[in-house]
């Protein structure tokens, strides 16, 4: 619409409401500003109504708004040369913006503006009232948005704290409590998606392997999973017009704790409330909840996939998984990973495990050369013996704990400890004491420094004495047959035949080779297992404990 008399203006009603005017909300409705300022123009007779302009849900604080940048588009055009609001408020919250467009922007394109509660309109000319009024309402209203920002970021961090959700969407196997918002609850379909995940990674596949056979079989990617839901949802790692699955999204989905019960929260922030580009935040920062929802797999498979992800394991010429001991042989020596070789002879084919080292520099460590088919049949052979000693492990701890053993060792312990404690005290005592006839001049120098001398190393003895003793306590308490979950994780592959990759490893940490044939083999559980030995060692000192009993089933 051309502007024909410059005495009739064209008007944008303008009007804005955002989470941010809190208790203020329903006041500031979208329809109460708009009835507020139809009727105010009514009594406006140089003033039609040209558009209605609304930003529902957008904070004052920046003027990147969708229907403010339309009207100034119409402003430009020549459409429009009045703009309406209810109150500066309502315009923005930005102190030195407000005040530009006000007096800078609006004046230079001849735009007319009126603010209705605050009493103000640019056409009946500027006083020494409006001066000093307009900006300091405008500071008013900026100073109101940093406090509101101040508190909501307070509200937040203490529900962060708590263990809340307060992001917009669950993760991927998760999904939003109908009862509690700040909740969260499987998602069956999603969760058995996320355990195929872990398990495929765990019998050998690689990232890309996962994400290649869930694109094949047509499961839909978690961004695409939830558009089917319904929700709005995006997300800027999008490339193509249906996302699908990426070893990107795998090892994100892999190293997310989210999935083992512990909410991360905090992660990215804003500089301040006037600017909206988020940041990375330190990871010391981060807001980290344990146990604050239900986990989808167990911390066992989670540390031993993550420990995969650590150790280089690239897949084999062409298969689909890495080899049976990828990442968990090394050479004994260099410590570097051993990789397997294989040896044409006579028709046949041989395979070896060779120190990679070795291999790209014959001067830096030897070959240490083993079969694989030997190898295999050793550690195959270590694992039963291990897990039957286990076994035998189990039997003893459950003898012990029908015992009075535990109740009475433990108060003979607190007695010594209670023994040491006095020993520390006196012989503290006696260093002040020292120290005093020193000052009085009652001994010299170097006896004092010899009676310092002798008192600390008495000293550290007691200390040293009541640490073994509450580490004694401990074992007695740690190891009740019925919470040693790490013997269970052993005992279900007992009188196991055949060596797999999940086998292997869910039970090894890592296997050294050593030039000389011998083989060093590091166990996972190994400090509960080392624990449960000091303990038994421990019980067979009780008068209570008979080892023709205790061991009658293991011989």
């Amino acid at each position: 619409m051309d502007i024909l008399n410059e005495k009739n203006y064209n008007a944008a009603i303008y009007v804005r409401l955002s989470r941010d005017d809190g208790d203020k909300e329903e006041s500031n409705s979208i329809s109460n500003q708009k009835e507020l300022i139809q009727e105010y123009l009514k009594a406006k007779s140089d003033i039609n109504i040209s558009s209605i302009k609304v930003d529902d849900g957008y904070s004052g604080v920046d003027f990147n708004r969708p229907a403010f940048l339309e009207m100034m588009e119409d402003i430009k055009a020549g459409k429009i040369n009045c703009v309406v609001v209810k109150d500066l408020s309502r315009f923005g919250r930005n102190y030195i913006e407000s005040g530009k467009y006000i007096e800078k922007i609006f004046p230079f394109l001849g735009v007319r503006f009126i603010a209705i509660n605050d009493n103000y309109d640019s056409e009946e000319g500027s006083n020494l009232t409006d001066n000093i009024m307009i900006p300091f309402k405008n500071l008013i209203n900026d100073s109101y948005c940093r406090d509101s920002s101040i508190k909501i970021r307070s509200q937040l961090e203490v529900k962060r704290k708590k263990g809340d959700f307060i992001g917009s969407f669950a993760a991927y196997g998760y999904k939003k409590s109908e009862n509690n918002k700040n909740k969260l609850e499987i998602d069956e379909y999603a969760a058995s998606i996320i355990r195929d995940i872990f398990k495929w990674k765990l019998e050998g596949m690689s990232q890309q392997g996962i994400a290649n056979r869930l694109n094949d079989i047509g499961i839909l990617s978690p961004m695409e999973y939830k558009r089917s839901l319904g929700k709005r949802y995006k997300t800027a790692f999008k490339v193509k017009q249906q996302a699908l699955w990426s070893a990107v999204a795998i090892r994100r989905i892999l190293t997310n704790e989210l999935y083992i019960g512990v909410l991360e929260q905090g992660k990215r922030t804003t500089p301040n409330y006037k600017i909206k580009t988020r940041v990375e935040r330190p990871k010391e920062e981060w807001v980290r909840v344990e146990n604050s929802h239900e986990p989808i797999i167990s911390k066992e498979l989670f540390t031993t996939v993550n420990g995969l992800l650590l150790h280089d394991t690239r897949i084999a010429p062409k298969k689909k998984t890495v080899y049976l001991f990828s990442g968990i042989i090394a050479c004994g020596d260099c410590k570097e990973n051993m990789i397997r070789k294989t040896v044409p002879a006579k028709g046949k084919k041989y395979y070896y495990y060779t120190c990679s080292t070795n291999r790209n520099d014959k001067n830096s460590c030897t070959t240490h050369n083993i079969s694989e088919k030997v190898f295999k049949e050793a550690i195959l052979a270590a694992l039963n013996v291990h897990i039957h000693s286990i076994i035998d492990i189990e039997h003893v701890l459950t003898y012990i704990d029908n015992l009075p053993y535990k109740q009475e060792e433990i108060l003979k312990l607190d007695v010594q400890i209670v023994k040491a404690q006095g020993e520390l005290e006196k012989f503290q005592r006696y260093k002040l004491i020292s120290y005093e006839h020193f000052v009085d001049k009652e001994i010299t120098k170097e006896e004092y420094q010899d009676h310092v001398k002798r008192y600390n190393a008495k000293i550290q003895k007691a200390e040293k004495l009541i640490l073994n003793r509450k580490q004694e306590i401990e074992d007695i308490i740690s190891n009740k047959a019925a919470s040693n979950l790490w013997i269970e994780h052993f005992k279900q592959y007992q009188n196991i035949e055949k060596l797999t990759r999940k086998v292997v490893v869910s039970l090894f940490e890592k296997i050294y080779v050593y030039e000389n044939g011998k083989i060093d083999i590091h166990f996972r559980h190994q400090t509960e297992y080392e624990s449960a030995i000091r303990f038994i060692e421990s019980a067979k000192k009780s008068e209570s404990f008979d080892a023709n009993v205790a061991f009658k089933e293991v011989i």
